[in-house]
């Protein structure tokens, strides 16, 4: 099992990215494949210190800007880092392909190079939110913006695998977001999609509102990439906002600031669960062969954290679990047909 790591995507390559690939290979003991100008990778290695370990370093001439056109690029730049670790997978060198770069460019790349996956015809962005009662599932996270009532249907049976092999729930429940529990609410999309869940067979409670992603409701949240999107950023903006909230608030008095001494430990715990570098990435399901989309601001920390996780769903064998769960509750092509 090798991780292909795109090297010149995100806002802090290649540095950051390659620490952090060199830490996943160090600690982990994952093999770690570096894609990008070697020249440029080799010589980070050297100033970092690092021998490389179970680093490899594989050319790639050309990079994908953050704003180039996603699908025009990867047809454009044959040798980009993304393309060239997309075909490693592809090829069976690799079993998975992280990159902090241009997300846009990373899903068309998989779509055009990995295909796929057999009854899915729109692949989506799996978001793991921590919450009090425990982690959560949010699919589509951004990759379709424009959606039909069968492709969140698809989505739930990859956010139902996801959750039962990743994160260990046995009955995952499903619940489809909308600005109401009554199915007569929504727009034209959710209220068609509801009675389509029902002849599922997935473990689904009906809708959910945005308020029920903090109290333990739902194990997955579906809905299309373009409310997700919204609402996963909404979400990291407040965590950033409370954060700022806090520290004003200590800083007010002498008082508050020995009460933050004295909190510190459990300050330090909650900042970590809600630190988005802990789970390192947002798996791309519905593609043949795992795809990792990190944050473009990944720090070595994210990048390490990125891989380990990107190992994780290779063995895990979610992409297999999404194929074997459609095909036994007999959605195999029923549902994408609908959707052509």
């Amino acid at each position: 099992m090798k991780i292909a790591v795109d090297a010149m995507g995100g806002d802090h390559a290649p540095r950051e990215v390659i620490r952090g690939a060199v830490q996943a290979a160090q600690d982990l003991g994952l093999p770690v494949i570096l894609v990008g100008r070697e020249d440029v990778i080799r010589d980070e290695l050297r100033s970092s210190g690092s021998g490389g370990g179970a680093v490899e370093v594989v050319h790639a001439s050309e990079v994908v800007e953050m704003c180039e056109i996603p699908g025009v690029a990867i047809r454009k730049k044959k040798e980009s880092s993304i393309r060239v670790g997309l075909n490693l997978v592809a090829d069976g060198k690799a079993s998975s392909f992280i990159s902090a770069g241009n997300s846009g460019a990373v899903m068309a790349g998989a779509l055009y190079i990995l295909r796929k996956v057999r009854g899915i015809d729109r692949p989506a962005i799996t978001a793991t939110i921590p919450t009090p009662t425990g982690p959560i599932v949010l699919i589509d996270a951004g990759a379709n913006v424009d959606c039909k009532p069968a492709h969140l249907v698809q989505f739930g049976f990859m956010g139902d695998a996801y959750a039962r092999k990743l994160l260990r729930i046995p009955h995952p429940r499903i619940g489809l977001l909308s600005i109401g529990e009554e199915e007569t609410k929504g727009t034209d999309l959710t209220r068609e999609t509801a009675p389509l869940f029902r002849r599922t067979g997935l473990n689904f409670i009906g809708n959910v509102e945005g308020r029920d992603f903090f109290v333990g409701k739902a194990d997955v949240f579906v809905c299309d990439g373009f409310v997700g999107n919204v609402a996963l950023k909404t979400m990291e903006g407040m965590a950033s906002a409370l954060g700022h909230f806090l520290k004003h608030e200590i800083e007010k008095s002498a008082f508050a600031k020995l009460g933050a001494v004295l909190a510190g430990g459990a300050i330090r715990s909650v900042k970590k669960r809600l630190d988005y570098a802990e789970y390192g990435g947002a798996p791309l399901l519905g593609v043949r062969g795992g795809v990792v989309i990190c944050h473009g601001s990944s720090d070595t920390k994210a990048i390490r954290n990125g891989i380990r996780f990107a190992g994780s769903l290779h063995q895990c064998g979610v992409e297999e679990e999404i194929v074997a769960s459609m095909a036994r509750r007999g959605h195999e092509r029923d549902e994408s047909a609908a959707a052509e």
